[in-house]
C-alpha cells in the first residue's frame, strides 16, 4: 500500500510539471483573431495578452467610429475563443481520462 501511495504522489508531481509547462507554454503561444474578412484582427496570446492590433488603414477613412469599434470587437471576441480553445486542447491533452475520476473532472475545469 505505501508503495502505491509512492507512485500516486510520484505521478502527482509529474503531472505538476507538465501543468507549469503548458502554462508557460500558453503564456507564448498567439493565436490571431479577425474581423471584417481580416480587415481587423487582433493578435493576443493563449493567456489573453494582446500582442498586436492591425487595422486596414480604408477603415480609417471611413469616419465610422461604430463599425470599427464592432470590428475590433468581434476580432478580440474571435481571438478569445481562439486561445481558450487551445488551451482546452493542450489542458485536455495534459489530463488524459482524469476528468472520468468522480469529483476530479470538476476540479480540473
Amino acid at each position: 500500500m505505501k508503495g502505491g501511495m509512492g507512485g500516486l504522489m510520484k505521478q502527482a508531481k509529474e503531472m505538476q510539471e507538465k501543468m507549469q509547462k503548458a502554462q508557460e507554454q500558453l503564456a507564448e503561444e498567439e493565436v490571431t483573431g479577425q474581423a471584417g474578412g481580416g480587415m481587423v484582427s487582433v493578435t493576443m496570446t493563449c493567456k489573453h495578452s494582446v500582442r498586436q492590433v492591425q487595422i486596414d488603414p480604408s477603415l480609417l477613412e471611413d469616419n465610422d467610429n461604430e463599425m470599427l469599434e464592432d470590428l475590433v470587437a468581434a476580432a478580440m471576441n474571435d481571438a478569445l475563443t481562439k486561445a481558450e480553445n487551445r488551451s482546452q486542447e493542450l489542458m485536455g491533452d495534459m489530463t488524459g481520462g482524469l476528468g472520468d475520476i468522480p469529483g476530479l473532472g470538476d476540479m480540473l475545469k
